[in-house]
């Protein structure tokens, strides 16, 4: 038990979502920062985004989450929110392995207008998103794979630039995640260290434009409840015009058991 609670740390990835959900009848609460290299204005943009996650039952999860920057003001406003739902249906588990499927649902609302040309419910865009994710778990070594379609909608956009811009898209992402230390578990309190690396792309639909990303990052887990995150995001290749290419991110998330009840 001691090694199934710690193993799936390396499916924790940082900037992608595995098809494993968190613990049924538990909350976790998340805040991340983004530091956006913000080359058109020679300035680090910041957005920080408060999440809370619930697993409503060892299927579903639901998440919800708003967001706080000043990417598109001079000074930090409130410009989203948005939620997302998670059923996993398949689960194969073996004694060290397993492979999981689950398909999510997601929409978000922003105050904000469309800009750029990449499209995200992170705070930039209102939309929804659909898709489908695959994790296999080995050992210490956990892969993942998302596929999913995108819609954004702006009125404002629509009625006086056309479609300049892509609205719907395929975003995709494979994740690699290993757990370094400890080399074996004694007990709850040893500090785990996970280091993941992940692809991240997007393909528009109407007029094709795209980006790849590389995002490197390491992961601390401390007590087997709280996670401290590092993480940049580059991009490799693209067409897309973007707010920033590069982006450095931070976040610390605490996990709560048995908040809606203990299990029998």
């Amino acid at each position: 038990m001691l090694f199934a609670t710690f193993v799936r740390g390396q499916e924790l990835y940082v900037f992608s979502e595995p098809a494993s959900n968190v613990p049924a009848k538990s909350l976790s609460a998340k805040i991340t920062a983004r530091l956006a290299d913000n080359a058109s204005q020679q300035k680090l943009n910041q957005r920080y985004m408060p999440e809370l996650t619930a697993g409503l039952s060892k299927q579903l999860m639901f998440r919800a989450s708003t967001t706080f920057s000043d990417f598109y003001s001079s000074g930090m406003k409130w410009e989203s929110v948005k939620g997302y739902l998670k059923w996993r249906f398949l689960s194969s588990d073996g004694i060290h392995s397993h492979f999981r499927m689950a398909a999510f649902v997601d929409g978000s609302y922003s105050k904000n207008d469309l800009v750029y040309d990449e499209m995200n419910l992170d705070g930039d865009n209102s939309g929804i998103q659909g898709g489908i994710i695959g994790t296999q778990l080995i050992n210490k070594l956990a892969i993942s794979g998302t596929a999913g379609v995108m819609r954004i909608w702006d009125e404002k956009f629509k009625t006086s630039h056309g479609d300049m811009h892509d609205q719907t898209g395929f975003n995709y992402s494979l994740s690699a995640g290993y757990l370094l230390f400890p080399r074996s578990y004694d007990n709850y309190d040893q500090v785990n260290l996970n280091l993941y690396v992940e692809m991240l792309g997007m393909k528009g639909f109407e007029n094709g434009m795209y980006y790849v990303d590389i995002a490197p990052a390491l992961q601390l887990i401390f007590a087997s409840n709280t996670k401290v995150n590092l993480g940049a995001r580059f991009e490799a290749t693209g067409d897309m015009n973007r707010l920033a290419r590069n982006n450095y991110f931070i976040s610390v998330e605490r996990s709560f058991l048995n908040v809606f009840g203990k299990r029998r």
